[in-house]
């Protein structure tokens, strides 16, 4: 048995590529999606709170038989990158009547955590047509917002799992390869934050990060059985200038190159990203660098 090279800090061997390759060979009609499942079982591939690792499992199986070391079933649904049409994903039905006021007005503003709840629908519709990059169901670790003044919704926010390198991000936290490689799931990603174009109160948003930012640790470690101790974004220059991160707290951190993560050459392909950061507690450096 021999090591092939680490996926997600697993380690595969020789032998898992036979296992694998018998696998997809005993069950031919099995789809993708089952048998990431199946492997998932028999590795105990799961995450600290016992929830399988197949989106993971898939995407190692999906490099495998890209590199040729084994061969897939034909997919049964055509691949959309975690996108869904706007047809599956039915436009709100909600008061879209215009809120011109302030934030002391608007109170009490609640803020809930609606991955898992049977308003989760309500959020991926909210973000699907009111947002201008869509929605795309996350991978991994990851949790949804809903917040709402008088039971109306007037703001949605998504975290996901942290990406995994990043120059700005990793040299400001001071952390090495490995403590990154071991505690990166202490992090979070502020993938989708939108405040619905009928709201129209100053300093609003700003306020909804600061609500957030005191509740989401608990809230990560009552689903996943952790805490987060830091925050990070990306803002598209081309559309934003940042200011309620900012006025947030939330650290610049640097801009990206625009190169995209699959590039491989030296040329700007997509748009300037400004990188920032946010501490939840004052260790946080001692924290995310323990061996």
């Amino acid at each position: 048995m021999s090591d092939l090279f680490t996926y997600r800090k697993r380690v595969i061997t020789s032998k898992d590529i036979d296992y694998l390759a018998k696998l997809i060979a005993d069950n031919p009609q099995k789809s993708r999606n089952a048998l990431s499942i199946m492997v998932c079982r028999e590795w105990n591939w799961t995450q600290l709170n016992g929830v399988l690792k197949d989106g993971v499992c898939r995407g190692l199986m999906l490099k495998l038989h890209r590199d040729g070391f084994i061969k897939l079933p034909a997919r049964k649904q055509p691949f959309t990158g975690g996108r869904q049409s706007q047809q599956t994903i039915r436009k709100p039905d909600i008061d879209t009547t215009p809120i011109c006021s302030t934030v002391k007005k608007l109170q009490p503003i609640v803020i809930k955590q609606v991955r898992r709840t049977v308003h989760e629908k309500l959020f991926n519709s909210l973000i699907e047509h009111h947002h201008y990059l869509g929605y795309t169901q996350p991978v991994g670790e990851h949790l949804k917002y809903i917040i709402f003044s008088a039971e109306r919704p007037i703001a949605c926010f998504a975290f996901a799992s942290a990406p995994y390198k990043m120059l700005h991000r990793d040299k400001f936290i001071g952390w090495s390869s490995e403590t990154l490689e071991r505690n990166r799931h202490l992090l979070a990603y502020n993938s989708r934050f939108l405040v619905l174009q009928w709201i129209h109160v100053p300093h609003l948003a700003s306020h909804l990060l600061g609500k957030c930012s005191r509740c989401i640790s608990t809230d990560w470690q009552e689903i996943y059985q952790h805490p987060i101790f830091w925050l990070e974004t990306f803002v598209d220059t081309e559309r934003f200038k940042g200011t309620c991160y900012r006025a947030a707290n939330w650290q610049f951190l640097g801009h990206t190159s625009g190169r995209g993560k699959y590039n491989k050459t030296q040329k700007q392909l997509t748009s300037i990203k400004a990188m920032y950061g946010l501490p939840l507690v004052k260790n946080f450096r001692k924290i995310l660098c323990e061996s």
